[in-house]
């Protein structure tokens, strides 16, 4: 009860011109429908980001989700409370990212005290809580500044953002929303007209996560989700779950040798039939899954064997110190880089001219009466979130957030000075994040992170663990900002409060620390991480980077494969970045070099399995979507098959840390499965 009253407390009022008495927003059943649902996306990512470093926001399903349960309400939840739902949602199920879960403290624990001169860092719970808190918030506090500029002043589309507030209007019988924006480097406006294949692609008229969900036939897309979307989301929820609950007993099931037993042992080319990876690959799109999977057979079947057999990986092919993995991960860190800071070029020198501009034309107008700038703000201040709040709560998470990371670390980790620059510089890029995820669908936290490491090794040489950790401040708050903007962004052409939204940010990101934290706990007793089951693939990233910023030394002869791939994959993405900002039509069939790295990162199976759902969501995109309404049930079978895997997890979990094991490891002479010893 004290819970509810404070949360009535909180909501905003609705007697704004949009809404009325009759549509409630911030509701206690709203938020807790959001955390439930944010808090099943957050152990599914961290597991999906431990095992394969790819996560999804999964707006467009936290959507789809609440509205369903909505109906097995006695009043269904206004699209207000669904905004509500959503935000809160995305905010509880990004932070295993966020709080580098995924990839900075496994790296951590990669130390080495004879290589890096320090040993592995460990976090147990409560120092794990404290580091997450320290960087949870400073990204959510950016979010209404940033909001007041991208959002409202630059109309920015945020394609996925739109597509939401699209579904969110369809499923609610409302007008389509204003989603007219500036015609900035040829933009167009969402239309029924066939839309981008990746998020990845520049300004893409609907993002991957949710293809043409306004067109013609409303109607037809409003009834597959009332009548067909429990039933499609259901059976595709529990046909995941039954298949990954049956591989946890029987492991032989996801580690199906392809081409025989040798290659499946001694070169990793098995295949995993996750439904979940299907479903992932039905998300990314077609293009993408194409370029992870272009990558894959480079850096597997090309460059995996030459380095082997040339003698410069003669460790385990598997080995991420000495062997044909480790090797191709410095390629794979090249392409990452030149195809993310390439990428950015453009994004910079956009920020540049959009500041640079107005500067020149208020010094040429000093003298002369300066026009007035029209203001295009369609809130009131009593659903805004005030700035006084906004000024404390930064310096507030810049000075607690400061003191928890050298509690956590100490003074020998990183300086505090250090950490409070890897704030200020979190703030910097952070512009950069929101506006390339503003306009191209894709927040390239990756190479915002390399850019950090990359100052850091400067400001702090020589230490690692500093690089690490200021690395991940910085990309944190990036990260996270531009994430929350996707969601004000659907709020704001649904005519949600940012005020509310704000509310459902800091609780979904309270609520999840601790979730997250825990889940990281219990993933790290009951399995090795980086291991055998969860990879982490991320974490040799981050570490790698910041032991090549510090000494230099590469492994043998991938200094040369690694230049040239970082040009080739440079020009590609300068190539891929002209062409999709003049719409042309073969920009989407450029490779994306982040995707074709990550090829590099995972074995063959996480890659095969995602190819397989890209050419289901292009092959029902391109002959059946358009009969069928829209591919909204193709989006609802996605969001089963990965939510399913997602609460598998959870009971393998469990079921591992009672001591319960497989039943049979017949079938499992590669010795690859999970749970069963090696042969």
């Amino acid at each position: 009860m004290v819970f509810l009253r404070w949360l009535k407390a909180l909501a905003p009022p609705t007697s704004h011109g949009h809404l009325s008495a009759a549509q409630p927003e911030f509701t206690l059943t709203a938020v807790l429908i959001g955390l439930a649902i944010g808090c099943l996306i957050c152990f599914t990512n961290l597991s999906l980001g431990l095992q394969s470093g790819w996560i999804s926001m999964m707006s467009i399903q936290s959507a789809l989700i609440g509205f369903l349960i909505s109906r097995m309400l006695p009043t269904p939840l206004s699209p207000q409370e669904i905004i509500i739902v959503q935000t809160t949602a995305v905010a509880t199920g990004t932070m295993p990212l966020a709080a580098g879960f995924v990839g900075i403290l496994p790296a951590l624990g990669l130390l080495s005290e004879e290589r890096d001169g320090t040993p592995p860092i460990h976090l147990g719970w409560w120092a794990a809580l404290g580091w997450s808190c320290s960087i949870a918030f400073f990204g959510v506090f950016l979010s209404p500044p940033l909001r007041k500029h991208v959002i409202i002043e630059e109309q920015l589309p945020f394609p996925s953002g739109t597509a939401t507030a699209q579904l969110i209007s369809v499923l609610h019988k409302l007008p389509p929303p204003e989603t007219g924006v500036r015609h900035r480097h040829g933009y167009r406006e969402v239309s029924s007209e066939e839309p981008g294949d990746q998020r990845e692609s520049v300004n893409a008229e609907v993002p991957r996560e949710g293809q043409a969900l306004v067109n013609d036939q409303d109607g037809r897309e409003r009834e597959i989700v009332q009548h067909d979307g429990w039933h499609d989301l259901i059976w595709s929820f529990g046909a995941a779950a039954g298949l990954t609950l049956f591989a946890y007993f029987f492991p032989t099931v996801f580690t199906i040798p392809i081409f025989g037993i040798y290659l499946a042992k001694e070169w990793l080319w098995y295949f995993t039939p996750s439904l979940s990876y299907v479903g992932q690959g039905i998300i990314m799109g077609f293009p993408t899954t194409v370029s992870m999977n272009l990558g894959m057979l480079v850096g597997w079947a090309v460059l995996s064997p030459l380095s082997k057999l040339s003698g410069w990986a003669p460790g385990p092919v598997g080995d991420m110190s000495n062997g044909a993995r480790g090797w191709i991960l410095w390629i794979s860190l090249g392409i990452m880089c030149a195809d993310s800071l390439v990428s950015l070029i453009p994004v910079v020198l956009d920020s540049a001219k959009d500041y640079i501009v107005p500067l020149r034309r208020h010094y040429s107008e000093i003298g002369n009466e300066a026009p007035k700038r029209e203001n295009h703000e369609t809130e009131t201040e009593d659903r805004l979130v005030p700035r006084s709040w906004v000024l404390i709560g930064l310096l507030a998470s810049i000075v607690i957030g400061t003191w928890l990371v050298w509690l956590v670390f100490g003074h020998e980790g990183i300086k505090p000075w250090a950490t409070v620059l890897g704030f200020m510089l979190g703030g910097l890029l952070s512009v950069i994040g929101v506006r390339a995820l503003g306009e191209t669908d894709l927040n390239p936290v990756s190479g915002l992170g390399k850019i950090s490491q990359l100052l850091f090794a400067w400001i702090q040489p020589g230490n690692i663990v500093a690089n690490i950790i200021a690395g991940g401040v910085a990309e944190a708050g990036a990260q996270q900002a531009g994430d929350l903007m996707q969601d004000l962004k659907t709020g704001h052409l649904v005519h949600a409060s940012p005020r509310a939204q704000f509310y459902g940010q800091l609780i979904g990101s309270s609520v999840s620390i601790v979730v997250t934290t825990t889940a990281f706990t219990l993933y790290k007793r009951a399995y090795q991480i980086p291991g055998p089951s969860f990879p982490a693939p991320t974490a040799y990233v981050w570490l790698g980077l910041a032991r090549l910023l510090r000494d230099g030394q590469l492994p043998a002869n991938s200094a040369k494969f690694m230049i040239a791939f970082s040009a080739i994959f440079g020009a590609l993405s300068g190539l891929k970045s002209y062409a999709s900002r003049r719409q042309l039509r073969y920009s989407k069939w450029i490779p994306s070099g982040v995707a074709f790295a990550i090829g590099f990162l995972n074995t063959p199976s996480f890659s095969i399995a995602r190819l397989i759902g890209g050419v289901i969501e292009y092959v029902y995109r391109t002959r059946y979507a358009k009969k069928d309404g829209g591919d909204i049930r193709l989006v609802v079978i996605a969001s089963g098959f990965v939510l399913g895997e997602g609460v598998i997890s959870i009971v393998s979990l469990v079921l591992k840390i009672l001591g319960v094991g497989v039943a049979s490891c017949w079938g499992c002479g590669h010795g690859l499965c999970g749970g069963c010893p090696a042969p």
